[in-house]
């Protein structure tokens, strides 16, 4: 199962909105096939490794990493390519976390008289598809909050300098993450301080862009900005309010952007509401990158369920310099927010500190 949850991850990037999914056949103590859900809409892991297998598949054990589906989608049940394999018994890390069809595969298989048995590896399994798990569960994206700062926690100068804050490997392990991603967010200040393109830019072009998201409450963004104006396969979606010009939305839309608009609150795009859309759209993970105004905001919201925060090895200083968190915060200590199963690792000369967030019940 531990390769299995291997292979599964070499689909990063490229699988949503399905999951990754990893498949190992065993006979006799000797693995004769493996394979893994390669991009979405192609073969599912386990006809990958059903194939490889191939007549050695016929009473073998099946290693996957989620519960095979019973139904047509994209592509055919995998649950009749492994009844047509002659597969004994399948060992599953995770069920399917969709309440519609959860158990539907395990039960379907039993009933044809296989032994099925699930759980094994199921934490590092849910991890690996925590972005999935949680659209399925709950109909919302998986937010990822990242930040770079100083080791006074600061995310520019007091004259709003800011680039660069990290070193080269720093932002090339930014750039991978968001490959992984389905979409990435700023606050309109963040674009008209910095122009950034908000695409994929790895070594030998290689990478996905996220689809890009930009809170602009009145649209004061220039029609020159490089989010509306640069080649990328992903859009840009302007998400404003109600009181954003009518003349204004026309100009964007008439340079390929879309226009999402939403509730106001305190003249602010309304975050809930937000990301209730994207879940719609089938938005599995949003990476939020923006200042630290648009950060405190879903931070304030309870909204962030993974950070990345990278610390640089230096010191920048000063009243009017900001820090990476703006909003409200919180006024008590029992209020914050804790992190918790965290991991610290050293990219560079920067350290990076990622972790999952609690929001206290008060």
């Amino acid at each position: 199962m531990a390769l299995a949850l291997k292979l599964a991850a070499r689909g990063v990037g490229c699988t949503s909105p399905n999951p990754m999914v990893g498949a190992v056949v065993v006979r006799d103590g000797y693995i004769v096939g493996r394979g893994y859900h390669r991009r979405y809409g192609g073969p599912h892991a386990e006809v990958e490794a059903l194939r490889q297998a191939g007549s050695q598949a016929d009473g073998a054990t099946l290693y996957v990493t989620l519960e095979p589906c019973n139904h047509y989608g994209q592509t055919p049940p995998c649950t009749e390519a492994i009844l047509a394999a002659g597969i004994r018994r399948v060992v599953i890390a995770n069920s399917d976390p969709n309440p519609h069809v959860a158990g539907g595969g395990a039960a379907y298989l039993q009933s044809k008289g296989l032994l099925v048995q699930s759980g094994l590896l199921a934490k590092a399994g849910s991890r690996l598809n925590e972005a999935f798990f949680k659209a399925m569960t709950i109909g919302q994206p998986f937010v990822i909050a990242k930040a770079a700062a100083s080791l006074d926690g600061k995310i520019a100068t007091r004259t709003n300098d800011s680039q660069w804050i990290t070193g080269a490997p720093a932002r090339t392990w930014v750039h991978r993450l968001r490959h992984q991603v389905d979409a990435i967010l700023v606050g309109v200040g963040t674009v008209m301080a910095d122009d950034p393109q908000l695409t994929t830019r790895l070594p030998r072009g290689q990478g996905k862009d996220p689809i890009r998201l930009v809170l602009d409450s009145r649209l004061r963004l220039p029609l020159n900005a490089k989010v509306l104006t640069q080649i990328s396969a992903a859009p840009t979606w302007m998400v404003c309010t109600p009181s954003a010009p009518s003349e204004k939305i026309t100009a964007i839309q008439e340079l390929g952007a879309e226009v999402i608009i939403t509730p106001a609150i305190e003249n602010r795009v309304e975050l809930r509401t937000l990301l209730k859309i994207l879940g719609e759209r089938r938005i599995q993970s949003l990476l939020v990158e923006g200042g630290a105004e648009v950060q405190g905001a879903f931070f304030d919201a309870g909204l962030v369920d993974k950070f990345h925060l990278f610390l640089a090895p230096k010191f920048i200083g000063g009243r009017q310099a900001p820090g990476i968190l703006g909003g409200l915060g919180a006024s008590r200590l029992a209020e914050a927010q804790l992190a918790h199963d965290l991991s610290i690792r050293r990219i560079g000369e920067d350290i990076l500190i990622s972790g999952y967030l609690t929001t206290p019940a008060g």
